[in-house]
């Protein structure tokens, strides 16, 4: 048997699914026949590998409780050594059913109502949720963006906060969502430092990791004895191989310590297995995905390719630097001058498109709109051809 679906230009009509990113405009105040590369999941699809294991395990026909085997264990850690040079232990392993619940339950674990939690803005949007909506104070960091849209960290100013704030928890995105940074090595270590040595627990959100286009990723935890040590990784194979909507993840901590505390509030939050079918495309995804994994990197990075090109030659207007990692896009319309509820406007009512707005990542991200290349070209392209009419309409 061979890898059936390698055919990411052929669409896949996920409308009637109850899919989120396609069925649920309206209940979202959207239009009805918007366009949406809003939500971070692929419109390919999936490994055939993994539709043939989901579909013998639905011929089983019981679907019970379910845990994992070594077997399970076996094809994460080969992966991550295979893809990142990370060698990891099972006892670290906690499995999750998001990585965003991870978040929630490490804010749980590692502070106390009021206390502060760190993010560097822009940034993924639960993450502010889960510090709030547990009563913690938001800290950020806010990243700086160079004239040519590149995105640096300000040591000097995170070192600062974590003192002054007395911050006792941090959440790394790594690589970063929505500016697609893959971040150095160098830059690591001194956050690595600076968190060792004000007893700062960072949650490292690698879900992006296997979308590395420029660099290398560097497993933060990985950097050293000391770092591993005060260090929650996240993993999951949702991003890489489309499979969100199964509810896995899989999240290290080697700190006996820390993961004790990270699964009582699991415990506490009264979630214990996951899901079953989770378990099973988990497991074939990183044991038999390699093929499908290789070609849909090779078209993801093709239409990153083909937007930067699009954008640069056919909408001057706004600006796009390419992402050393994720398959997000950070457009940046700031040159228009629009209101947020003008650049609303532009994108939903005019150009008839849902994306993910930047301000709901920060108020350093107005003006920006992220945009999901994970698509086929063809969607990618009406897309920007609307964008690019929007505007000369407007």
């Amino acid at each position: 048997m061979s890898e059936r679906n390698l055919d990411f230009d052929a669409p896949v009509e996920r409308k009637g699914t109850d899919c989120l990113k396609y069925d649920f405009a309206v209940e979202r105040g959207m239009p009805a026949d918007i366009l949406p590369l809003w939500v971070a999941d692929m419109d390919f699809r999936i490994s055939s590998y993994i539709q043939d294991a989901l579909a013998a395990q639905a011929a089983h026909g019981i679907y019970g409780y379910s845990d994992s085997k070594e077997d399970y264990f076996a094809a994460v850690r080969d992966w991550m050594k295979k893809k990142h040079g990370w060698q990891v232990e099972e006892k670290w392993l906690v499995k999750t059913p998001g990585v965003v619940f991870a978040l929630a339950m490490a804010v749980r674990a590692f502070t106390k109502e009021g206390e502060a939690v760190m993010i560097q803005q822009p940034v993924y949007y639960p993450f502010s949720s889960v510090i709030k909506d547990n009563g913690r104070k938001l800290v950020s960091n806010t990243l700086v963006q160079k004239e040519d849209g590149h995105y640096e960290m300000d040591l000097a100013d995170f070192e600062r906060k974590v003192k002054e704030e007395k911050v006792k928890l941090f959440f790394l995105c790594n690589p970063h969502n929505p500016v697609g940074r893959v971040w150095d090595r160098e830059s690591l270590l001194e956050i690595g430092r600076i968190c060792v040595e004000n007893h700062v627990v960072v949650v490292s959100d690698e879900i992006h990791a296997d979308f590395i286009f420029e660099g290398t990723h560097q497993v933060f935890a990985d950097l050293s004895d000391k770092i591993r040590d005060i260090s929650v990784t996240c993993t999951a194979p949702s991003k890489t191989f489309n499979i969100a909507g199964l509810q896995v993840s899989n999240i290290f901590i080697a700190n006996d310590s820390l993961r004790r505390r990270f699964v009582k509030e699991i415990s506490a939050a009264g979630y214990s297995q996951v899901n079953a079918s989770g378990l099973v495309a988990c497991r074939t995804a990183y044991a038999q995905g390699e093929e499908w994994y290789q070609g849909m990197m090779a078209y993801v990075r093709a239409n990153i390719d083909f937007a930067e090109q699009y954008i640069r030659e056919q909408i001057p207007e706004i600006r796009m630097r390419k992402p050393e990692g994720t398959y997000l896009l950070w457009l940046d319309f700031r040159r228009l001058s629009l209101t947020s509820e003008e650049l609303e406007d532009l994108i939903v009512r005019k150009a008839g498109l849902w994306l993910d707005s930047g301000a709901i990542f920060g108020a350093c991200g107005e003006g920006f709109q992220r945009i999901n290349a994970a698509c086929t070209r063809a969607t990618l392209a009406e897309a920007l051809g609307r964008i690019k009419n929007a505007i000369k309409n407007s």
